[in-house]
């Protein structure tokens, strides 16, 4: 299939990102590292997902939006050997990207839902506040789930697979989740439009 040179561009990025992440998992075999090996699995699998929802589901993500998915698994996974202790703005930088994936999901689901059914109608205002909701109630989950994966690892003596580095942490974690949707908001939701439709589609099936 014929793809625009930014959008072929996209889709080779896209599979070197595989790579490197399947480089990273190898690694993490070799030196025995069981939170690397987790996260590079589950990285990998992520990267995958978009193919899956095309072939199962019928619903194509752009070469673009598929770039994104796949670079911030492979930042996350990459961070996992080492950024995220010796780059200070690293883990800023992944959970702006995780943030603005989770409101693009967001975004897009809801405004499938309105467009599909007469019955509910969200007004821009809505959307965007949902937006920020949405994506700060995933981001909390998601300190809650490192906090129990520390807790747990330390009780049974073994290596946290997620890592939390404190209070101070957590809240500068979901401040950059805030940014992530914001930027979404602001800028996103256009380029959704192609994903809100497909999804509409679906629920009309």
């Amino acid at each position: 299939m014929w793809l625009p040179p930014r959008s072929e561009a996209a889709r080779q990025a896209a599979s070197g990102m595989r790579m490197s992440v399947a480089i990273i998992l190898g690694y993490g075999i070799a030196t025995r590292n069981l939170s690397v090996i987790i996260n590079a699995v589950v990285a990998l699998a992520v990267t995958y997902l978009p193919a899956l929802l095309e072939r199962d589901w019928d619903v194509r993500l752009s070469p673009e939006l598929t770039f994104v998915v796949t670079l911030a698994v492979s930042l996350h996974t990459l961070g996992m050997v080492g950024l995220y202790e010796e780059v200070w703005w690293y883990d800023h930088l992944t959970h702006t990207l995780s943030a603005m994936l989770v409101a693009a999901v967001g975004y897009a689901a809801t405004r499938a839902i309105d467009l599909h059914s007469e019955e509910v109608s969200f007004p821009p205002r809505f959307l965007s506040l949902f937006l920020l909701l949405f994506t700060l109630a995933l981001g909390v989950f998601w300190e809650v789930l490192e906090f129990a994966a520390r807790q747990a690892a330390a009780t049974l003596g073994i290596e946290a697979v997620l890592v939390q580095y404190g209070l101070e942490d957590t809240i500068l974690d979901l401040v950059f989740d805030t940014v992530g949707a914001i930027l979404v908001a602001l800028f996103g939701t256009e380029r959704l439009t192609e994903l809100t439709e497909q999804l509409r589609e679906r629920l009309a099936v």
